[in-house]
């Protein structure tokens, strides 16, 4: 019997393939934010400014207010850890399946944490009953006001101003209110969810509020294999094709749990520099290539973050000493062309942003890049953008 032959999908179809899913070209673009975190999956919220950003650089018409809408107003996205404990903006859909799959075995480590931190920290001799009541007076005090910030909610809920010790014998130990550890891990159980910012769109202080009264229904309870499996179809959708080990490092899953959301899903073999990657069944086909394209990516945008392997679209600017990354793989505000990172860019304190290219793209390709940095630095205004992890380059630019 023959056997069907492996096809290889080359760096140039790869950055067609990024360029058209993640709504990088003119043509892709969209007002609709759901529709834009689904093409990526989700939208990084580590950074509060990052989401917005990521978003507008998709939009037809890129509004700051826009996005606020989609998330406060419409609520078709919501903010979620998920995938590598990271803060994500999904659709509910999406957060369901990140929860299930990534989340609640999480949280379960979490709390056990916390009871240790409690008893540890002279809080409580007894930290699962203190945990308890804390988390049970902090969903009455939610229930009854509708929305808090943590601040409020201390207010309202004493045991929420304990202060935990943080790092006991480390050169940076110190101490961290209870209200954050709660909060966070009462989100991990997705029975809170952030709401409006209190401030700008680029402060990282959000209200709170319960889960099922933002959203009906909402995101837990979905089974754990069928989520992964879910979660991984959405992510070859979105960043296919893939090696095994960029599926699992973006889920942050273990290798089993990986291959066996593969095989479920009947992901279909590929080649890409020589490695063996896959790609969704229905998804073999050729890509055609977009018109050419420009963009100013955020830090932590998706785009960047979605492979470990990322030879193929950075070249050597990745490398340590020249870095788009920090130390621990955290991608830094960068520029785009045709599916290739060629520069990075910050914004100064006096708002203009700042950029450098790290190849010759040519004079007519320039021009369009100082373009859209002019029309960044329009779309910000007044805000200043925090970048809270940093790469050497953006710290250069900066000097």
């Amino acid at each position: 019997m023959a056997v069907a032959s492996v096809r290889t999908i080359t760096v140039a179809e790869r950055r067609a393939r990024l360029a058209r899913r993640h709504r990088l070209t003119a043509a892709e673009h969209t007002d609709d934010v759901a529709a834009i975190a689904n093409s990526m999956v989700g939208l990084h919220c580590s950074d509060p400014a990052a989401m917005h950003l990521s978003a507008m650089a998709r939009m037809r018409s890129p509004s700051i207010a826009a996005v606020a809408d989609a998330l406060h107003e419409q609520r078709t996205v919501l903010r979620q850890h998920a995938m590598r404990r990271t803060l994500w903006v999904f659709t509910p859909e999406i957060a369901r399946l990140g929860h299930a799959s990534c989340t609640a075995t999480l949280a379960e480590r979490e709390w056990k944490r916390l009871v240790s931190m409690v008893e540890d920290s002279n809080v409580a001799a007894d930290g699962a009953k203190w945990v308890a009541a804390a988390r049970r007076d902090t969903l009455s005090a939610l229930t009854k006001v509708g929305e808090a910030t943590a601040r409020q909610l201390g207010q309202l809920v004493p045991a929420l101003r304990a202060p935990l010790l943080m790092a006991q014998g480390k050169s940076y130990a110190g101490t961290q209110g209870a209200h954050t550890r709660i909060l966070l891990n009462l989100g991990f159980d997705g029975v809170i969810v952030r709401g409006r910012q209190a401030g700008s769109w680029v402060t990282s202080e959000y209200s709170w509020s319960l889960m099922e009264r933002w959203f009906p229904g909402g995101i837990i309870g979905a089974d754990p294999g069928a989520a992964a499996a879910g979660l991984v179809r959405a992510y070859l959708g979105a960043f296919g094709p893939a090696t095994t080990a960029d599926v699992q490092w973006w889920a942050g899953w273990t290798m089993a749990t990986t291959k066996r959301a593969l095989d479920t899903i009947g992901a279909i073999a590929v080649r890409v520099n020589d490695d063996d990657a896959w790609v969704l069944p229905d998804d073999v086909d050729a890509v055609r290539p977009p018109k050419p394209w420009v963009a100013l990516l955020p830090a932590l945008d998706p785009t960047i973050m979605g492979w470990k392997q990322r030879d193929w679209y950075i070249g050597e600017h990745g490398q340590l000493g020249r870095s788009l990354f920090d130390r621990n793989g955290n991608a830094g505000p960068t520029i785009w062309m045709d599916g290739e990172v060629v520069g990075a860019w910050a914004q100064r304190k006096t708002g203009e942003i700042s950029y450098e290219l790290l190849v010759d793209v040519g004079r007519d390709r320039a021009a369009q890049i100082e373009t859209a940095a002019a029309r960044l630095h329009t779309l910000v205004g007044h805000a200043r953008i925090n970048v809270r992890f940093p790469a050497p380059i953006q710290r250069d630019l900066l000097a």
